[in-house]
């Protein structure tokens, strides 16, 4: 056999042979993003905004009745003017939590907020845009009404 025809069924049958890559593991951004929200409520419940707002993306816009808030430091500074104590904070809660995947390390959250206080109770609707960066999950854009 002449070494150029030992060289082209040496590829071929490597060719034929090796198996494409397994897929990496995914994450199931449901659950990650689930796990985000209780953390969130149960920080808000405990009375700590700051704890909440790990939830957010550095570079989160808040989206709501009264305009667009970006940045994680002005959007904490909006939540502690609306939300200047425990009594105003209330008792949160998450409902209705549909996770829908957007792509390789994004995904779409929609549900329902309550806010049960003393006096009032106020509800909502919300849309989040998560985005996943390594192993955690942050909200990026927050649609709340």
């Amino acid at each position: 056999m002449k070494p150029w025809n030992f060289g082209a069924v040496v590829l071929l049958l490597v060719a034929c042979t090796s198996r494409p890559p397994a897929p990496a593991p995914t994450v199931d951004a449901g659950s990650a993003v689930r796990a985000v929200m209780q953390q969130q409520q149960a920080a808000w419940n405990q009375g700590d905004i700051d704890a909440f707002m790990s939830g957010y993306a550095p570079d989160i816009c808040f989206i709501g009745a009264s305009g667009t808030t970006c940045g994680r430091d002005s959007v904490t500074a909006r939540y502690k003017r609306r939300y200047p104590d425990r009594a105003a904070m209330g008792e949160l809660t998450f409902s209705g939590l549909e996770v829908l995947p957007a792509g390789d390390g994004h995904a779409w959250c929609t549900g329902r907020w309550s806010l049960a206080r003393a006096t009032d109770t106020l509800g909502g609707g919300f849309s989040l845009f998560w985005e996943r960066k390594g192993t955690e999950w942050r909200i990026l854009r927050d649609h709340t009404y």
